[in-house]
């Protein structure tokens, strides 16, 4: 069962996203805030320490040899970030044709790296007070992509997604994508790093009783050991768990409306960490399991 008093580790972060747990027990977290646009290290003490400014990164994943990997959005294109700061922009184009959004991104168990396009740039879709109310009658191509970091061969998995946001793998080897507009989460089988058959419903977070107003849909998702899938609902502020048949498992109502991501803590912590744009925060809640391990 959730814990009713979630832990904050910090309220000082600017529209925070991408939480990783790094080696040595701290996060990096993005923030999206482009007066800041930074990937961030935060530390046991809650302090907040830049490890550098890229514009306004989104997702991050790490690959086995320690690089981190960015999704940046605001100059589109994918990040290659070592924890020194040091960083090169790796990819920008695939098939020809210009990233819009990088969004999130994780590694496949082949070793590279898999990201969301939401499929619309930045600067048309943000108003002055985030995303524009007529947001979903714009154009949009949402879109998954293949890069692999060591050929460099780069190619799309699927488009024409309802904007394209959360990334993971499963326990069951498919990739898992989450679709903001719909509330729709899909999978693919992947072979030879491409998508073999059409995009599978797997199933959708929207709760019908929100009466809330404005965006509403999935964000950032991370699957935990027994093989149910946390995704963070954005605008209906709440982590919703999916079982493993797809069917909505619980809810996890949240004290801000504006969940961007979840990852779970360490091997025996029983803990999901969540970031949450309208507080600031990067809070720990206890949940009981343990998350699946990673590919990297």
């Amino acid at each position: 069962m959730a814990s009713e008093d979630p832990t904050i580790l910090t309220s000082d972060l600017a529209q925070p996203e991408g939480p990783l747990l790094l080696a040595d027990g701290t996060w990096l977290v993005t923030e999206l805030d482009v007066e800041r646009g930074t990937v961030t290290q935060v530390r046991a003490d809650g302090s907040r320490h830049p490890i550098a400014k890229t514009g306004r990164p989104n997702g991050l994943a790490q690959s086995a040899d320690g690089a981190v990997w960015v999704a940046e959005s605001l100059e589109p294109s994918v990040i290659r970030l070592e924890l020194t700061g040091e960083l090169t922009r790796e990819l920008d184009r695939v098939e020809g044709e210009p990233l819009l959004w990088p969004n999130d991104l994780c590694v496949g168990p082949d070793g590279a790296i898999y990201a969301t396009d939401s499929g619309i740039l930045v600067g048309d879709f943000l108003g002055d007070d985030g995303p524009r109310e007529d947001c979903k009658e714009l154009p949009v191509d949402g879109r998954v992509l293949r890069f692999d970091p060591v050929s460099r061969e780069a190619r799309f998995v699927d488009r024409g997604l309802q904007f394209a946001n959360g990334i993971a793998f499963g326990p069951d080897g498919l990739l898992y994508v989450d679709e903001t507009y719909t509330g729709d989460v899909y999978r693919y089988r992947i072979e030879e790093g491409a998508a073999v058959g059409d995009r599978e419903l797997f199933g959708n977070v929207l709760d019908l009783d929100h009466e809330g107003s404005g965006l509403q849909g999935p964000d950032g998702m991370a699957f935990s050991a027994d093989g149910r899938l946390w995704v963070a609902v954005l605008g209906q502020g709440d982590i919703t768990v999916l079982a493993p048949d797809g069917s909505v498992d619980r809810r996890i109502k949240l004290p801000g409306h504006w969940p961007t991501n979840v990852a779970f803590g360490p091997p025996g912590d029983g803990r999901i960490y969540i970031v949450e744009d309208e507080r600031g925060s990067l809070e720990a809640r206890v949940v009981g399991v343990e998350g699946l391990a990673l590919h990297s």
